[in-house]
């Protein structure tokens, strides 16, 4: 354990619900962070370390980077609430939940041109049937991309 790592990964392995464990064998997966969250993640724990010298004896180690002030899991609702705050501060009202992360991740992928074979593997999708009809909002429509792609090539300033 420890911060002192070249790469970060989120190691998406148990999904504890009402019900048990919801993965799937094809959902379990390790992800590798990109730079930026794995910055964040270190000063996190630069932070998280004034909180355990605060809880003082209350604290209880669970080993998470993520939990509450006293080092204990966090619920759903810890998670929801702590996530308006962070919405409403930049201006994006309190209306939205941590699950619209999800399609805005998808979004972003679809429109950087990221095959959807990729997207349904990085969201843990066994085909990307269950992707399509989940974000069939976020991907971008394949059918724009052949006429995308001609205009590259042939540039797009010559016909209008």
């Amino acid at each position: 354990m420890g911060f002192k790592h070249r790469k970060f990964a989120i190691y998406g392995w148990r999904a504890d619900r009402e019900g048990g464990d919801t993965k799937t064998r094809k959902s379990r997966r390790t992800l590798e962070l990109p730079k930026l969250a794995a910055q964040a993640l270190r000063q996190h724990h630069t932070r998280q370390a004034v909180l355990k010298l605060k809880a003082g004896e209350a604290w209880q180690d669970h080993q998470l980077a993520l939990c509450t002030s006293v080092g204990t899991p966090l619920n759903a609702s810890n998670v929801r609430r702590a996530f308006r705050k962070i919405t409403k501060r930049a201006g994006l009202g309190t209306a939205w939940s941590p699950r619209e992360l999800r399609h805005s991740f998808v979004s972003i992928m679809s429109d950087q041109g990221v095959p959807i074979e990729t997207i349904a593997d990085l969201v843990g999708h066994a085909c990307t049937s269950v992707t399509e009809a989940v974000y069939r909002f976020q991907l971008k429509p394949v059918i724009t991309k052949g006429a995308h792609t001609m205009n590259t090539i042939f540039g797009d300033s010559r016909h209008g």
